[in-house]
């Protein structure tokens, strides 16, 4: 008993207190109350109630915003950004990508232009936190009322739209949009929100990104933008279908309207003075379109060529590359581009003229690489949206008596060897060897017979006999058998690994037989123009690049640069640039009177397969090849049957001419 009592002392109090709580309990009718009031509670009921809520909502925010986590994932169209390539003046070539946006620094962005979209859409952006409640509470009377979302978003919570939730219309969305909002502006400063609010809202006509927006309303960078062109700018983030003037006359003047109210907004926020406001007076009129790039014709193989070189000099994945952001500064010189162009699209009209039958098959390389391994100029095909195969970068037709001035520079800088142990014996220019066609191809211990058991015969177009010649004029009139027996005498193995040197692939080689040093090699014209190209560099080699420089929203991206190497003494290529010379001057003396320094030699095979022209000129290597392949049947080539022209009046010769301007 004694227990009992103890325990119920110890209790009582709590007793007390609870029978007080009693009084809270709703007592419906309420004693002592008459007519309606008996049916309303107690203030101490309405107090009690009030309080609860308020607990419970405080508790439930708080596990809600604990429990929210910021998404390490963010939206496709959020990361996801063009790719944008620029020619060697830097001036916008073209771009790649589903998404128009590229991101910039918001130091890059000019003040007024971030004040002009703050005054339009959050002007307390830099003191609130992150959330609006009001704007909330009217966004979720209207989402239940109306079916509908808008209004009363901070930058913040539309930056959190943008980047990590959907575009459905829910209260749920809504409140996870708030969470966010808070937790973001807790951990971002204000100016990285408003840095991504700027690169991920969408301005219409295809962009994201207040930069896009410049080019596509103004056609100018945002750094080049005036508070006025800001100012229309920012009223496009109401909606771009309502306010793109373009679009109707209403847009137009729903643009002019919201364009005046912000310039007055600034002007109430302190961020633009009535002086300055007074200038802008009338509405700074938009482009009609948006300024597109060239791209589908010549320009998508310059495109494909670039990105290839990027992705390898800047070790980039294709997944990486593809998000985009990258700003790919090009060696690509615009009027030699339109030049080869042009000059390329003459031979084919004309083609279509002479040899309307042939000329359906018919196929242009060419390419101008500069004596430090710039690409300056290419011509891939007739259009890249029907012909993605790029021609100037095939690796298809032999190079034929192109190849010559590779034979002349390994003998000259390796010499020969009469015995197949004896020490080599010194060529130079003056070197005399037989000329007349049909000579026997001889090695140390005697003839040189083919695997069918017949042998091999040096010939030279058109079966012209020129006696004892010396090597420099053999190279200058292109006399081919001098050169089969002087690749057999200096090692076929050394000229091979001279033209490697000086930059044809080594997959372009077939068998080391004879014919090596007549061109059985399969170089592209890129390659060709690379190998003389080293000529003109006193011998040393740069390997042929198309990209100078990528930078990632502002920021300098790392490249492998390729490296020089030596391929031949620089008296070597001299020597070879010398019966160059002489071998364009002897074809063109007219053109070479007034052009004393340029090189250049034709390229034929004994087969009518191909038909080059290669020659050098201010320092650049052209090469021009035309060759023939049905392309519906196989990648054989065809026989040319006068779609090249004639030695005395080669298509080749007359699109490097054309491209330098020699006519």
């Amino acid at each position: 008993m004694s227990r009992l009592r103890t325990a119920a002392a110890r209790w009582a109090p709590h007793l007390r207190r609870l029978r007080r709580l009693r009084r809270l309990r709703p007592r419906y009718p309420r004693p002592g109350r008459t007519g309606w009031r008996r049916w309303v509670p107690s203030w101490r009921q309405w107090l009690g109630a009030a309080l609860t809520f308020l607990g419970l909502t405080t508790a439930a925010l708080t596990v809600a915003y604990a429990a929210t986590d910021i998404p390490e994932n963010l939206n496709a169209y959020a990361t996801q950004q063009d790719n944008v390539y620029f020619w060697s003046d830097g001036t916008p070539m073209a771009r790649t990508g589903w998404v128009r946006r590229q991101d910039m620094p918001l130091e890059d962005i000019p003040e007024d232009v971030r004040w002009a979209v703050l005054a339009a859409e959050n002007a307390g952006f830099y003191s609130d936190a992150g959330i609006s409640l009001s704007g909330v509470t009217r966004a979720v009377w209207r989402t239940l009322g109306e079916g509908d979302t808008q209004g009363g978003s901070t930058i913040t919570q539309q930056y959190v739209k943008n980047v990590y939730l959907n575009q459905d219309r829910s209260v749920g969305r809504k409140f996870t949009e708030a969470m966010l909002a808070l937790k973001l502006d807790n951990r971002m400063s204000k100016d990285d929100i408003l840095e991504g609010y700027l690169n991920t809202s969408w301005f219409g006509r295809g962009t994201y990104g207040m930069q896009r927006a410049a080019q596509a309303y103004y056609g100018k960078d945002v750094g080049e933008l005036n508070v006025s062109e800001a100012a229309f700018l920012a009223s496009l983030l109401k909606g771009a279908a309502l306010y793109d003037p373009a679009l109707s006359r209403a847009n137009h003047a729903r643009a002019v309207e919201r364009w005046s109210w912000i310039l007055d907004r600034m002007v109430d926020i302190g961020r633009l003075s009535p002086a300055e406001r007074a200038r802008y007076r009338t509405f700074p009129e938009p482009l009609r379109q948006a300024q597109g790039y060239d791209t589908g014709k010549q320009s998508d193989y310059l495109v494909e060529l670039a990105a290839q070189y990027a992705k390898k000099a800047a070790r980039l994945t294709d997944q990486q590359f593809d998000l985009g952001g990258y700003q790919i500064y090009t060696t690509f010189d615009r009027k030699r581009v339109t030049a080869l162009t042009d000059a390329v699209t003459k031979a084919r009209e004309q083609a279509r003229k002479d040899h309307p039958a042939t000329a359906k098959t018919a196929h242009y390389g060419a390419a101008s690489v500069a004596a430090d391994g710039r690409i300056l100029a290419v011509y891939g095909g007739p259009d890249h949206r029907t012909q993605g195969y790029n021609e100037s970068n095939a690796t298809t037709v032999p190079a034929g008596s192109a190849f010559l001035p590779f034979v002349y520079a390994s003998a000259l800088d390796h010499g020969v060897r009469k015995t197949r142990d004896g020490a080599a014996t010194e060529v130079t220019p003056q070197t005399l060897y037989d000329g007349d066609d049909g000579i026997p191809v001889m090695t140390p211990e005697g003839p040189y017979w083919d695997r069918g058991g017949k042998q091999v015969k040096a010939r030279n177009d058109g079966g012209e006999d020129h006696g004892r010649i010396s090597l420099h004029r053999a190279l200058a009139l292109s006399v081919n058998t001098p050169f089969m027996q002087l690749g057999m005498d200096t090692g076929l193995d050394r000229v091979r690994r001279t033209a490697e040197a000086a930059g044809l692939l080594g997959s372009s080689f077939g068998p080391q037989v004879p014919a090596l040093s007549l061109g059985s090699a399969t170089p592209s014209a890129i390659r060709m123009a690379s190998g003389y190209a080293t000529f003109a560099a006193a011998g040393t080699h740069v390997e042929p690049y198309s990209v100078a420089r990528i930078t990632r929203n502002g920021s300098e991206v790392r490249l492998a640069r390729p490296a020089s190497r030596r391929a031949v003494p620089a008296k070597v290529a001299e020597q070879v640039r010398s019966a160059l010379r002489d071998a364009f001057a002897l074809a063109h003396p007219a053109t070479a009177a007034s052009a004393p320094r340029v090189t250049g030699k034709t390229g034929t095979t004994q087969d009518d397969t191909a038909a080059w022209y290669v020659g050098t000129a201010a320092s650049v290597s052209t090469a021009v090849v035309a060759y023939r392949i049905d392309l519906a049947k196989s990648l054989e080539p065809l026989p040319l049957k006068g779609v090249a022209g004639t030695p005395a009046d080669s298509v080749p010769y007359a699109v490097f001419s054309g491209a330098l301007g020699l006519d």
